[in-house]
C-alpha cells in the first residue's frame, strides 16, 4: 500500500496563533482516517492545508512522493464536501451531480451514465428529478457526497460533513459513507468532533489537541489504550484518580483512597515513583453483589464502597454516578445486570476496581 498524502513537520499560523504545530503524518492509497478533537485543535485548518485552501507557515505536503505546497486547489484533483451542502437549489439532482463533469466539457452521454452509477450507490435513483428543497438533509448531503466523487477524485476530504443532521440520520449516513468508501477504494480524509462517528467508521484515527497530535492509531487502540490523559478523557468516559506511587499502589492522602495496579499498567506510564494518574473506563469496575461473597481471586484492597447518586438509563447500558471518597465516579452495567440488582438512589453499594483494567499516566493532571 503506497503513501497518498505525507505532512512533513507541518506548522500554520495565523498571526500570533499556532493552529497547527509541528505535524508529521502519512495517509496510505485506499485508507479512511479521522481527524477527532475538539474546537480549535486545528483539524479543519490541516483538511484544508491538504485541499489547497490555506498554505503552511513552514513544513511540506506531498502527495504520491510530489511537493504541493504551491499547487492550487483545482490542480489538486481532490474531492471536498463541507458541513454546509452547498447543492444549486435550481438545479435538480441530476445537474448537480452532473455539475463538474459538465464544467469540464465531458460528453452528455459519459455525464448521465457517471451520474445513474453515483445515483444508484447511494440509493437515489428515483430522486434525480427533484431539486435540493425537496429532499430531506440526509439526502441532500448524499447528494453532495456523490456530486464531489463525480469527477473521479483521487482523494475525497469530508469537514464535519454530518454535523448538521439529526442522530439518526447520522449514523445511517455514516455508515453508508464508509460503504461507498469501501466499494470504491478511495482514500478519505474526515474531519469530526463526534467520538462515536471517528470511531465507528475510520481505520485509524487522528486525535489532535492543541495543534498537536496526540495519538494516531486503530480505533480499538485509541479506546483501549489511550497514549495520553486527553485521549483518555476526550475519546469515550473514563474515571481519573490521582495520587502518589508506592511500589504497586496508587495512594491519595487527601482523599485516603488506594488502588493496587498491575506492573504491566504502571510500565506502560514509565512510571516508577512519583506523582500518578489512574484511568479506568466505566464498564470495567464491577459492582459487586455485596462486599462478603467476594471471588477468590479479587485483589481485596481494589473493593470500595460507594453511594450511588443518580441512575440514568442508556438501553443496553445503565449508568450510576456514584459518590466514591469525595469523588465523583461513572460506573456502567448492562440493563440485564440492573434488572437483577434494582439498584437505585442513595443505595450504598460495594465495587471493584480490578488493577489490570487501570491506565496509569505519569503526573497529576498529565
Amino acid at each position: 500500500m503506497g503513501k497518498d498524502i505525507v505532512l512533513e513537520n507541518i506548522t500554520k499560523k495565523f498571526d500570533k496563533i499556532v493552529a497547527v504545530r509541528d505535524m508529521n503524518l502519512q495517509v496510505n492509497e485506499g485508507e479512511f482516517v479521522c481527524f477527532l478533537g475538539p474546537s480549535g485543535c486545528g483539524k479543519t485548518t490541516t483538511l484544508r492545508m491538504i485541499a489547497g485552501f490555506e498554505t503552511p507557515t513552514k513544513g511540506i505536503i506531498r502527495y504520491k512522493g510530489e511537493v504541493i505546497n504551491d499547487v492550487i486547489p483545482q490542480k489538486r484533483n481532490f474531492g471536498i464536501v463541507f458541513q454546509s451542502y452547498a447543492l444549486f437549489p435550481h438545479m435538480t439532482v441530476r445537474e448537480n451531480v452532473g455539475f463538474g463533469l459538465k464544467m469540464r466539457k465531458v460528453p452528455k452521454s459519459k455525464i448521465d451514465s457517471r451520474v445513474d452509477e453515483l445515483l444508484e450507490l447511494v440509493g437515489l435513483s428515483d430522486q434525480k428529478k427533484k431539486y435540493p428543497p425537496e429532499l430531506s438533509g440526509g439526502q441532500q448531503q448524499r447528494v453532495a457526497l456523490i456530486r464531489s466523487l463525480a469527477t473521479y477524485p483521487e482523494i475525497l476530504l469530508l469537514d464535519e460533513p454530518l454535523s448538521a443532521l439529526d442522530a439518526k440520520i447520522r449514523v445511517n449516513l455514516r455508515a453508508e459513507i464508509k460503504r461507498v468508501q469501501t466499494e470504491l477504494g478511495i482514500t478519505m480524509i474526515y474531519v469530526t468532533h463526534d467520538q462515536e462517528e471517528a470511531l465507528s467508521i475510520s481505520d485509524r484515527v487522528i486525535v489532535m489537541n492543541r495543534g498537536f497530535i496526540e495519538q494516531v492509531d486503530k480505533p480499538i487502540e485509541i479506546y483501549k489504550n489511550p497514549k495520553s490523559r486527553f485521549v483518555a478523557d476526550f475519546v469515550g468516559t473514563s474515571n481519573f484518580f490521582e495520587g502518589e506511587l508506592k511500589k504497586h499502589t496508587v495512594v491519595n492522602d487527601k482523599t485516603g483512597i488506594s488502588f493496587n495496579v498491575t506492573s504491566d499498567a504502571l510500565k506502560a506510564a514509565g512510571a516508577a515513583s512519583g506523582a500518578v494518574t489512574l484511568s479506568i473506563r466505566p464498564e470495567k469496575i464491577v459492582l459487586l453483589s455485596d462486599g462478603k461473597n467476594v471471588p477468590a481471586d479479587f485483589d481485596r484492597a481494589n473493593i470500595k464502597k460507594g453511594t450511588i447518586e443518580v441512575v440514568t438509563f442508556l438501553g443496553v447500558i445503565v449508568r450510576s454516578l456514584v459518590q466514591l471518597a469525595g469523588q465523583r465516579i461513572i460506573v456502567d452495567i448492562t440493563e440485564t445486570e440492573f434488572e437483577e440488582r434494582r439498584i437505585s438512589m442513595r443505595d450504598t453499594v460495594s465495587f471493584y476496581f480490578p488493577p489490570g483494567d487501570f491506565l496509569a499516566f505519569r503526573g497529576e493532571g498529565a
